[in-house]
């Protein structure tokens, strides 16, 4: 297996560490609070927006039904369920089954020669696929929270200004994450050619080596990025669902 220098020890959330890892790069520590970065990330219409959302009287709403937040915890589930198992069992990502006649678990060798392309082009999708089912669910936690009490309300109100004033920026930050991993893919694949090419200098060989273990590394490394990120884009969903069973 293809062995690339990593670089560990410190701290921040997971899916900082995971890409800083395989860049091998340390990762800075913020240059700023959060909430400095906030006030640089909110234009004077976002802050008003905020500022209104915090300060309005969310009108009372009847009580709803108790069973209501177990009903939106399960569908909270579902879908975290199903966008990881979309990550975990991507074709793309998948390790391939081996026949017989091939019992080692090395990609194929037309997988060497494989363009990133492919593999950004299955990240965009998969962001895409939790970007949409994540934006759905926050609107229907805000909705129920909307029902229950004048507090709740408020809250779903902030969250709903916040995900239109920080999506943006979120997408932009997020969006970048495909490219950052591009150079590891391409260090792997170096790293394998190298060794291979060693590999067989030494033991004078001319004859073909088996290629391919680089990608199942890569393919394995994309997955847990993707998980990551998608922790990252869950916390919202985990803020207002944890408020929803409270109130």
């Amino acid at each position: 297996m293809v062995q690339v220098p990593r670089r560990t020890g410190f701290s921040g959330p997971a899916l900082v560490r995971l890409l800083a890892r395989l860049a091998d790069a340390d990762a800075p520590p913020p240059a700023s609070s959060l909430s400095s970065q906030l006030s640089q990330w909110l234009g004077w219409a976002d802050a008003i927006a905020l500022s209104s959302a915090l300060k309005a009287n969310a009108p009372a709403m009847p009580p709803a039904a108790s069973a209501a937040a177990g009903t939106e915890a399960q569908e909270c589930a579902r879908v975290r369920a199903t966008l990881a198992h979309a990550i975990v069992e991507d074709t793309s990502l998948a390790s391939r089954r081996r026949g017989p006649s091939r019992p080692s678990a090395l990609p194929d060798p037309v997988d060497a020669q494989v363009d990133y392309a492919v593999y950004r082009q299955r990240y965009l999708t998969l962001q895409q696929g939790m970007e949409n089912a994540i934006a759905n669910l926050r609107g229907r936690l805000r909705q129920a929270l909307s029902a229950r009490a004048p507090a709740m309300a408020k809250l779903a109100m902030v969250d709903a200004v916040m995900e239109r004033t920080l999506g943006a920026r979120e997408q932009t930050l997020l969006g970048a994450v495909p490219t950052l991993l591009e150079p590891h893919f391409q260090r792997l694949r170096q790293a394998e050619a190298a060794a291979l090419e060693n590999q067989a200098q030494l033991a004078g060989q001319t004859g073909p080596v088996r290629p391919g273990a680089w990608l199942a590394v890569f393919r394995k490394d994309m997955q847990s990025v993707l998980l990551a990120e998608l922790e990252i884009r869950w916390q919202p969903v985990e803020g207002l669902l944890a408020a929803l069973q409270d109130s």
